[in-house]
């Protein structure tokens, strides 16, 4: 398993924060028209919303995000990054989190604006402060990238820890790692396992792989084989080839599961699909009788919805 995605995996795709009526510049009790069609996917009605209330009022942040959004996607509107930024860059400067998020992200990136990781840190650090659990893990995944050379395993756990207490699946499964390792942290598999476990909760198809490993070995902690299996072939309904990889072993085995050759051969084929070839399962897979290897590929159709 890989330490941490180096990469920043949230970025200027903004999921939208729902806003009440007062914190989108609205009569209270209005309903947000805008944020509404929004959605609804009707993204040209949102925008023209959106205009509107700026017209209105130039200081509507939230309404100036959602312009933002909708001409960085280029949903409804033709794609314009650099009106984007513009009106990213007003609504920052207003306070408005998702939009400072959005800033520092775009500065980080390089996207939309010339990469300045200092610039957009400075802009997630604002957007952090007002308890905005991606800005706290990204600027997590920043200490843990450094200048390059160097990484900085305390602040990232610090940064990381914020964004799960906020209830980010990605903050858990880092700091899940940290703690797995002993970096930053003291190496504690029952916290490792803790949060991990957090992280599967939320969704996160990567926790729930080193959970479900963790769980089924006994790696730190009481070892539950039919409860890790469950957390693997969750994953592997994920579409994780590692979960559908080690399903395949488990249910070939009948450990943890009952015993399938038919479902084994399918995760294998699926895993090896993915370029996660293994030689003890083609070996096991090639002495299914002919009316399982059916099976099989029926399953393997089923599973894909052919």
């Amino acid at each position: 398993m890989t330490f941490l995605r180096r990469t920043i995996p949230r970025l200027l795709g903004l999921a939208m924060f729902f806003v009440g009526p007062a914190e989108a510049g609205l009569a209270p009790g209005a309903p947000d028209l805008a944020f509404g069609a929004y959605q609804r996917g009707y993204y040209q009605t949102a925008f023209k919303y959106a205009l509107k209330r700026v017209d209105a009022d130039s200081h509507d942040a939230a309404a100036m995000t959602l312009m933002a959004v909708i001409l960085w996607d280029g949903v409804g509107v033709q794609r314009n990054r650099a009106e984007a930024m513009h009106w990213y860059e007003l609504a920052a400067k207003l306070g408005d989190l998702n939009a400072e998020y959005a800033l520092g992200m775009a500065y980080i990136t390089g996207k939309g604006e010339p990469k300045d990781v200092k610039k957009g840190a400075e802009w997630l650090k604002k957007s952090a402060a007002q308890n905005n659990a991606g800005a706290w893990y990204n600027l997590g995944v920043i200490a843990l990238e450094g200048n390059g050379v160097v990484s900085n395993f305390k602040e990232a756990a610090k940064d990381f820890k914020r964004a799960a207490d906020l209830g980010s699946p990605d903050g858990a499964y880092a700091l899940g790692l940290l703690y797995r390792g002993g970096r930053g942290v003291p190496k504690d598999p029952m916290m490792a396992a803790h949060y991990l476990l957090e992280a599967a909760r939320g969704g996160h198809i990567a926790a729930e792989v080193e959970y479900g490993i963790m769980l089924f070995n006994g790696a730190g902690i009481p070892a539950n084989e039919e409860a890790g299996a469950k957390w693997l072939l969750r994953a592997a309904n994920h579409g994780n080839p590692v979960a559908q990889n080690r399903i395949a072993r488990i249910l070939m085995a009948g450990r943890g599961m009952k015993q399938d050759k038919v479902q084994a051969a399918k995760w294998n084929i699926l895993a090896a699909s993915a370029g996660l070839r293994d030689p003890w399962l083609d070996a096991q897979t090639s002495k299914l009788t002919p009316k399982q290897r059916i099976e099989a590929q029926q399953a393997i159709r089923a599973y894909l919805g052919w």
